[in-house]
Order: C-alpha cells, then sequence, then structure tokens
C-alpha cells in the first residue's frame, strides 16, 4: 500500500481534555471534518484522504476516550460516555479549526450520528453531510430503562476491560477478523494507529474499556428525528450493500419500517457501495472518495 500523503498530527485543548487532531492537506485549502466511528481512531480516514482527486484540508480528531486523546473517565465524576459530550466536543473543533461560515462534515458511524444531530442544533453551521454508516440506533422503549440504569450500575462495580494482544500482527489479525474485506497492509496500517505496546509487552487497544459499558440513557429515536428535521444541509447517505450493521439495528422492525426514520431529514440523498460492508472507507475508499466529491463540489 502507498500512502500518499502522510497525515500531521497535533494536540489541542478541547473542552479540558487533550485532543488528538490529524491533518492531511495544506492550510488554506478547502476544510472538510471527518469524524471516525465507535472503537475507531481518526488515521481511519487515510485510506479515503488518498482517495481523494481534489485538494483538501482534511482535519479529524480522536474522538474523547479514543487513540491519542484523553479518556474523559480519568477524570473525577465521570463513568461513562455519552453523546450530549461527543456533540459538544464536535462543536468546540469546529470552532477552533473553522470560527466563522459553514462547515462540511464527514462521519462514520457513531461518528456519522453525531455529525447528523450537530447539523440539527446547529444548522447555521452546517452546509452539507456526508453520512457513512451512519443509520442511527435501535429503537428503545421505555420499559426498558429500569433494567438499562440497573445494568449501568452493575458494571460500574465490575468494569469491563479491553483484550490485549501479543503483538501488532494479532491486532491486524482482529480487524481483520471483524471485517474480512480488509488488505493485510491496510490492517498493518490501521493496527499500528489503533493500539499501542503496554509495560507488560502486550498492544493494548487505544480506547477507554469503559465505552464497552451500556448507556444507562435510552435511545429515543423521536427525540432524534426531531432534531434531523431541523437540518438544512443536504445529506448524503452512504452505505455498504453487504453491510452487517444495518441488519443487527433493524432486527426488531422490518427494514423498510426502520428506514422511515430518514424521512425526518429535509434534502436526503442516497448511495449503495458494491462489494463494501460497514467499514466502508477501507473496502472501497475510491467510491466513497469519488461519490464525497461529486456530492461535496456539486
Amino acid at each position: 500500500m502507498t500512502i500518499s500523503e502522510t497525515s500531521r498530527s497535533e494536540f489541542i485543548t478541547l473542552r479540558g481534555l487533550r485532543t488528538h487532531v490529524r491533518h492531511w492537506g495544506r492550510d488554506g485549502a478547502p476544510k472538510l471534518f471527518m469524524l471516525h466511528g465507535w472503537m475507531d481512531v481518526a488515521a481511519s480516514f487515510q485510506f479515503l484522504v488518498d482517495a481523494l482527486s481534489h485538494e483538501w484540508h482534511v482535519i479529524a480528531m480522536d474522538w474523547r476516550g479514543f487513540g491519542e486523546t484523553d479518556w474523559s473517565t480519568r477524570y473525577p465524576g465521570t463513568e461513562s460516555y455519552w453523546f450530549g459530550d461527543y456533540v459538544a466536543d464536535l462543536e468546540a473543533l469546529v470552532d477552533h479549526y473553522q470560527p466563522e461560515g459553514q462547515v462540511d462534515l464527514l462521519g462514520h458511524s457513531m461518528g456519522a450520528n453525531l455529525v447528523c444531530i450537530y447539523a440539527g442544533v446547529r444548522p447555521q453551521r452546517v452546509r452539507r453531510v456526508v453520512d457513512l454508516e451512519g443509520f442511527g440506533m435501535t429503537r428503545t422503549h421505555p420499559e426498558q430503562a429500569p433494567g438499562r440504569l440497573a445494568k449501568w450500575l452493575d458494571e460500574l462495580r465490575e468494569r469491563p476491560q479491553l483484550r490485549t494482544y501479543a503483538s501488532e500482527r494479532e491486532v491486524a489479525e482482529r480487524l481483520q477478523k471483524t471485517n474480512p474485506r480488509l488488505r493485510d497492509d491496510r490492517a498493518a496500517f490501521l493496527a499500528a494507529h489503533w493500539s499501542r505496546q503496554d509495560a507488560d509487552g502486550q498492544w493494548a487497544l487505544l480506547a477507554d474499556p469503559a465505552h464497552k459499558m451500556i448507556n444507562p440513557q435510552l435511545y429515543r429515536i423521536d427525540e432524534i428525528m426531531a432534531i434531523w428535521a431541523q437540518v438544512t444541509a443536504p445529506v448524503l447517505h452512504v452505505e455498504g450493500r453487504d453491510s452487517p450493521t444495518l441488519a443487527r439495528l433493524a432486527h426488531k422492525e422490518p427494514i423498510p419500517e426502520f428506514r422511515e426514520r430518514f424521512r425526518a431529514f429535509r434534502d436526503f440523498r442516497e448511495a449503495t457501495v458494491d462489494d463494501a460492508g460497514h467499514m466502508i472507507h477501507h473496502d472501497q475508499p475510491e467510491e466513497v472518495a469519488r461519490l464525497t466529491e461529486a456530492f461535496l463540489l456539486a
């Protein structure tokens, strides 16, 4: 694999947390903010950046608790992660690098959900949104609330842990187990950014184990749709033809009914990429780049 442009790392303070930000491209080029998904890192966008045809200044941060960014649970009084903090972090990032005018946002999975939420609560700040495999989450019901909160309290007593690996190669194999389409060279590149050797000589994932804890708050799709309804920016939703994520999220309701949630957006376009799963920007970065630039530059 040839990396056409190596990213530049920068650390800034956002909302009290030391935050790691990657940059590709030159200052002064059109800015494109990229936000990674759950259990991922900003370097995950390398292959997509390599496939872009036009000149961009791509800005991608590691979300709190991932990659090189601080873990919020290292600070007193913080026990879990929730979307409110992520959205506030995104606003702080945008305000830091582009305090005036409108921004273009691209997110994958969790990052896609968050950029769509931000575009609804700050519609005046967002010009266009590229949503890679962002479906929202499974619909919840009020009767689930007691059990959800009880499970979270139980997990506070016995916190989940992330397994470690004997080598960077094992980390790469773990990535390929989740995504069989991931090429060896890409897996090796990601493993080097996804993990770090610890004091015991094991490779530990760069993620706070608290992300494995259940969220004590229910995901209320009606509230999310009310936010999506306020999005004025055009939204391009891109998904993989073979994505297991849609099937998993929609398992409690037929997919056509699940897709009804997207009617909340005022200007919603869809594209499907063949021979791609959930990690669509790893499987088919050239096609994702083509779709992204055609949409942003239209």
